[in-house]
Parts: C-alpha cells; structure tokens; sequence
C-alpha cells in the first residue's frame, strides 16, 4: 500500500504541467511564499501549447472537418510571440504594480499558504477578469487591444494564443484592489493558472461539458463570446467561471452555429496591422467627429457608437447580421511558400523559447536586437501570406541576417543550428522565386504590349 500511495504521489507531481492548463492543482503544490520565485506557469507550458494544438489537428483531420489553416494558426501565435517581446527586454508591468501596491498600500496581509487566501485569490482573479474583459468590449481604447483577439476568423486552440501587445498595459489596473490584502505571488500563480485555463476552451472539439456549464467557462459559452453573430455580440466575459455572466446579466447560451472574427473583417496577414489596424481607425474617428465631448467618447464609449444620436455601446441593428457559413480570408501564396513559413516559424520559435529561457545571459542591447529579429521574422511571414511586394527583398534580407544573429549572440543549440543552415538554404530558395516573380511581370508585360500592338 505504501508502494502504491508513493506511486500515485509521483504520477501526481509529474502531472502538475498538464493539470495546471486545466486548474486541477492542489492548494498546497500551488501556495507559494513571499520570497519563491516568481512563477512562469504560461513559459512552461509552451510546448504544452504546441503538443495540444498538433493533438487537435490530428482529431480535427480524423473527424474530417476543416483542419488549422496554416496561415491562420502562423498569425494566431505570432500574435502570441508579440506578446512576450516587451517582456524579453523589461519586468511585466502588472508584477511591478501589484508588488508596489502590496508593499506600500495593503491593509491587511492574509497568510499566503491559507486555503482561504488561495480560494479567494482564484475568485478575486477571474473578477477582476470578468470586468477587464467586459471594459475592454464596452470601451473603445481599451478594445484597440483586445480586438487583435477576436480577429481570428478560425476557432481552434492556436487563436486562445492570438493576443495584443498593448492588452498587458491596461487589464493589470483590474487587479490592483486585491493587492490591498493577496500576496503578490498568491495573485500571480492564479492569474497565470487563469490565462492557462482559458487555452483549451477555444475549440469545436467539444459539444457540453453538461452541469459543469452552468458554473464553468467551457468551449461552447466561449465560442458565443468569440461570434460576430447578433446575439453572440458583448457576451460571456467569464475567465474560469461563468457565474459572474449570469449574474451580471451578459450571459448567452449557444443557440446556433457561430461565425468567428471582427464584425468588419481585416483584409491583411500582415501581424503589425492587426496590432494597430483599430488604433489608426479610432484616430480618424477623433480627427472626423465634431466637438470636445464627441471626440472623448470616440475614446471611451463602447467600439459600436456611431454619433451624438447612438447609446454609449450602439444599436445592435447597425452589427451585420451574420450566420455561417462565411467567406473567410484566404492566402494567396503557393502551398510552398506557405510550408517555408510553417517550417521558418517552427525554428524561428524554437530560437525565441530557448532565448526566453536564457535571456538573463544576455546584455539588455542584445534582447533588444534578437526582439527586433523575431518582429522582423513574423513580419515578414506575414508579407508572405499577403504576397506582399516587400515579401522577397525583406525576406532575403532576413536569411543573410540571421546567421550573423545567431553568431552575435553566441548561442550554440539545435534551433539555432538549424536556423542559421536553413536560412542559408532558403536564400537559394528565395532567390528562386524572385527570378520566377520576375519573369512572370517580363511576360506580362510582354504579353500585354503585345496585345496592344494587335488592337492598334
């Protein structure tokens, strides 16, 4: 017996990376002092991350229903590596102001390994989540941000990885009230452990989780949250709970097949533009309408208000009424040049998760030279997808860079290894194309002058 208590103990401990994305931990393996380190539950899941992604392609293939587009999925964890790039070179902003916070301004200081103080952190995060989430649909600048989220036309476990740069710099101030009594490190083991919950509910694969439905976020209720459908539009906010939904009143059930994406849909592949596309759209707005307070509220109402005559959040009558099946946004670059990209993006993320384990190696000018590298790489896969006229040249560019990269930074590895050979591979690849591309615009012309000849 004593045997197999011991097994089930390891089996328990060695399970702790995949129970965490689910918040099936224990209090005490999830309680951590004041002076532990602070924990990277979200770095080490990771590849966490991509093993669950491929196990869904794999059932989405056997099911045969439409599998991960390439294009699609690429951008979606771009978006993700975007995220992590402002961290690569400064502390996150929502660690350094709860922690000033808690040391300067808490009333009380509730013991941190206190099941008490863990079951009302849990609640305390996904709160707080629930009313960021809600501000940042229900307010315009803070949905700049958050729409980079919901510009995924697809719904699989790749877009729960699709998110905004500038999202961090607002959604920490939701918290802040708990650090009048939480722990720092107490707060953050749950709002890690809440963003982790939240990856495996993006997806088609599963139906209903039965009763779980009425107190849990789950796959189906997110699915609503995440339709430009009528009735999908401002609900279920809900982070791990969907109680506060329904006590709030945003709550909808799933009631018909949901169309996914922005309610005008984006026309580009291009990652920076998703970022930043909103931004350039509320400016306009700002510089169009007339008048102090019309131009405050293109700011600060809701993402739907059209003029002095709209309610704070719009009609929703003014919402495209949308069912599936949709016309989605479609690539037109060769099923090489799209294999290139997944391949480029697989070692070029592969680069980025070893640095991101070892950046304290590095010098500050270096981290901001190996972020200024992967924006460019992601960019340009982008460029790719868009066939872009600056796809070839930067790319080229791009792959005599990269093996001078890898040398500057003296990283020795498998990823960095085969990143730099493959680069110098891909520049015969590239060079390729550009003669094929131009060949292509010489026939054209050729073909068109030709044509005028004849009609003259």
């Amino acid at each position: 017996m004593e045997d197999l208590g011991g097994t089930m103990e390891r089996m328990w401990e060695v399970t702790f990376p995949v129970r965490r994305m689910f918040y099936l931990v224990g209090i005490n393996e999830t309680s951590l002092p004041a002076d532990a380190a602070i924990p990277k539950y979200i770095e080490g899941s990771m590849p966490f991350f991509g093993g669950f992604v491929l196990l869904e392609a794999i059932l989405l293939w056997l099911k045969g229903r439409e599998s991960i587009r390439i294009s699609d999925g690429v951008m979606s964890v771009a978006s993700g590596l975007f995220l992590y790039l402002p961290k690569m070179v400064h502390r996150a902003i929502e660690v350094v102001g709860y922690s000033y916070v808690y040391e300067h301004w808490r009333l009380t200081t509730l013991p941190w390994d206190s099941p008490w103080t863990w079951v009302l952190s849990m609640i305390g995060v996904d709160f707080g989540f629930y009313w960021f989430h809600r501000a940042a649909h229900e307010i315009n600048i803070f949905w700049a941000a958050h729409q980079v989220h919901h510009s995924a036309e697809d719904y699989n476990l790749t877009t729960a990885l699709r998110k905004s740069v500038l999202q961090q710099y607002t959604s920490w101030i939701f918290y802040l009230p708990m650090a009048l009594c939480i722990p720092t490190n107490v707060f953050l083991v749950h709002s890690e452990m809440n963003l982790l919950y939240q990856f495996w509910i993006h997806t088609e694969l599963i139906n209903s989780l039965g009763p779980l439905e009425y107190v849990l976020n789950t796959p189906s209720h997110h699915r609503v949250h995440h339709g430009r459908n009528r009735y999908c539009i401002d609900k279920n906010y809900g982070g791990v709970l969907i109680i506060f939904d329904r006590m709030f009143g945003t709550f909808a059930a799933e009631s018909e097949p949901v169309a996914y994406g922005l309610t005008h849909s984006l026309e580009t592949w291009n990652p920076i533009e998703v970022q930043i596309f909103h931004l350039r759209h509320m400016w306009n707005r700002f510089v169009e309408v007339k008048g102090l307070c019309n131009k405050l509220k293109v700011i600060f109402y809701g993402p739907g208000w059209t003029g002095p005559a709209s309610p704070r959040l719009g009609r929703i009558e003014d919402i495209p009424d949308v069912h599936p099946p949709v016309t989605k946004l479609q690539t037109n670059a060769s099923a090489l040049q799209c294999a290139y990209v997944l391949i480029h993006f697989l070692l070029v993320n592969g680069f980025f998760l070893l640095l991101l384990a070892n950046k304290h190696l590095l010098s500050q000018f270096y981290l901001w030279i190996v972020a200024a590298y992967l924006l460019w790489s992601l960019t340009n896969f982008g460029f790719i997808f868009d066939c872009s006229k600056y796809a070839i040249p930067s790319e080229l560019l791009r792959l005599v860079a990269t093996p001078l990269l890898i040398a500057l930074v003296a990283t020795d590895n498998y990823f960095s290894r085969s990143l730099s050979r493959s680069a110098i591979v891909s520049l015969v690849f590239w060079l390729w194309q550009a003669a094929a591309s131009n060949a292509f615009r010489k026939s054209a012309t050729t073909s068109s002058s030709t044509s005028a000849k004849k009609q003259s």
